[in-house]
């Protein structure tokens, strides 16, 4: 049984507690590996790490932080196929999304930082008539904190990581103990790379030990959190009151709202994406679609067409499209949603139900023999592995709590809409505001619905189209701050002016 262990002032060492959880593979909802039980001695042993790391590191060049990273980036890229499909396993998803997106996100995050923090300027000011000039300088803080969730492992966990090492801070990070396999095979690229002990140091654990502990010490200066808008609530509780600087990305509703004047071959190829990737679990999927009423019923038909050819199916193969939830918890959480969207009177048009567990390219039971499930399995209603039918489901209130809360799996809702304002309060409706797509060829309809839409994302006639370049984040619920571009590098270092008379 492979033991996934913290990484601390540069090396791979065991818990403190010498406790270990089990780590589920979704698929087959069988223990696969063991997470180490971290809890605050641990934490401190990675704090004092990376206090010990930072004058050094703070004052190492952009160009020696640049070489560094690249290195890293070279490792990652020569295994890109290891951590795909150690990714896929870990999470469930096709190996086909973890190949393609995942791990070369992963990349390009490292890429973009160790790049943009040889360009990070500051400014001074003249101010004529008294003889002085005034400049800002722009030191990193110190110590920070990155805590990352289990949906997009690897590629969030190093959307954190990056900017920080970047900017000169050293980090103590906790990944997802979900989904916690591709940080720890980072921790061995990072020791391969030379990246020198105590600048990136990686805990594993439960958030209540690990993520609490972290943000509750008096010498993280910043924290960096995406994941649930309740744990972000009581990370924000916490950390206020000791002045610490905060990024958080938390949870979306985010609409998808479709004219009838919009490329309906782009559009519909588009919206099968938005909705079901990555099994829905994506804060930025579509998870309420709101179509204009002259193509409604078009829409309806293809839409249902279209998700009900979709393969749900082992990871590893390479045709699924729609591959396993993450764990029992999630999976549970889903189809409570499902139930209550029938209790609160809407109407099934496709999906709906969990899903056999397909036969695994690795040799497990189709699960019709009779070693399955297997003993320890995690799985519900006896099946071994965690698999839901993608669902789309019609005639539901726009304020009901289907349509009000983060379900965050494969089931979208859809209803029709006559006017911009009918819809517009539709789609402002909920108490987060991350991400909203629109769909039409009328630019000035665009430009009206893109300032009016609450949300700190729009995206018009595509999705998911990212620029590292550009700020991310969300408003209401959604979170605090942006990641992404010079916003991150920003987000962890410390303005300074200094005022100069001549």
């Amino acid at each position: 049984m492979q033991l996934i262990q913290n990484y601390v002032n540069g090396k791979i060492v065991g818990p403190r507690s010498d406790a270990y959880l089990d780590n589920f593979e979704p698929a087959t909802g069988e223990v696969y590996s063991q997470i180490a039980d971290s809890d605050e001695r641990d934490v401190q042993l990675a704090i004092d790490a990376a206090k010990a790391a930072f004058p050094a590191w703070s004052n190492t060049s952009a160009e020696d932080r640049f070489a560094i990273l690249m290195r890293l980036c070279g490792l990652i890229e020569r295994d890109l196929e290891a951590l795909a499909q150690a990714e896929s396993r870990d999470n469930g998803k096709p190996v086909t999304l973890a190949r393609s997106i995942d791990i070369p996100r992963a990349i390009a995050n490292f890429r973009f930082y160790a790049t943009a923090a040889m360009h990070l300027s500051n400014e001074s000011h003249e101010t004529v008539g008294r003889n002085a000039i005034n400049y800002t300088l722009r030191q990193p803080l110190g110590v920070v904190g990155c805590i990352s969730p289990w949906n997009l492992p690897l590629y969030l966990f190093t959307w954190k990581i990056a900017p920080a090492i970047a900017a000169g801070c050293t980090v103590v990070a906790k990944p997802s103990e979900v989904t916690p396999m591709t940080a720890y095979m980072l921790s061995k690229l990072c020791i391969e790379a030379g990246l020198p002990p105590g600048v990136l140091n990686i805990v594993h654990g439960l958030g209540p030990k690990v993520g609490s502990a972290i943000v509750a010490h008096r010498d993280t200066k910043a924290i960096s959190f995406t994941g649930g808008t309740k744990t972000g609530e009581e990370i924000a509780r916490v950390a206020a009151p000791m002045f610490k600087k905060l990024s958080l990305e938390l949870g979306g509703k985010n609409p998808n709202i479709i004219f009838a004047d919009c490329d309906y071959d782009e559009m519909l190829a588009t919206t099968i994406r938005s909705s079901f990737s990555n099994q829905g679990e994506i804060c930025l999927c579509g998870s309420r679609i709101f179509v204009e009423r002259p193509i409604y019923e078009r829409f309806r038909t293809d839409f249902v067409e279209r998700v009900g050819k979709l393969k749900v199916g082992d990871p590893k193969d390479e045709t699924t499209d729609v591959g396993a939830i993450v764990s029992k918890q999630h999976f549970d959480k889903i189809m409570s949603y499902i139930e209550l969207a029938q209790a609160e009177g809407g109407t099934i048009l496709c999906g709906g139900h969990k899903s056999e567990p397909p036969a695994l390219a690795s040799g497990q039971s189709d699960g019709t023999a009779a070693n399955w499930p297997p003993a320890n399995a995690g799985g519900s209603d006896g099946i071994g592995g965690f698999f839901i039918e993608p669902t789309v489901i019609e005639g539901l209130p726009h304020d009901c709590r289907t349509n009000q809360e983060e379900i965050f799996g494969p089931v979208v809702t859809i209803m029709p809409f006559d006017t911009e304002d009918e819809v517009l309060a539709y789609a402002n409706s909920v108490r987060y505001g991350l991400s909203a797509t629109v769909w039409t060829e009328n630019l000035s309809r665009a430009h009206r619905m893109a300032a009016a839409l609450e949300s700190g994302i729009v995206w018009i006639n595509c999705w998911l189209l990212r620029d590292l370049r550009t700020p991310f984040g969300g408003v209401k619920d959604s979170g605090l701050g942006r990641e992404g571009g010079f916003e991150a590098l920003r987000f962890f270092t410390e303005e300074k002016n200094v005022c100069l008379k001549i």
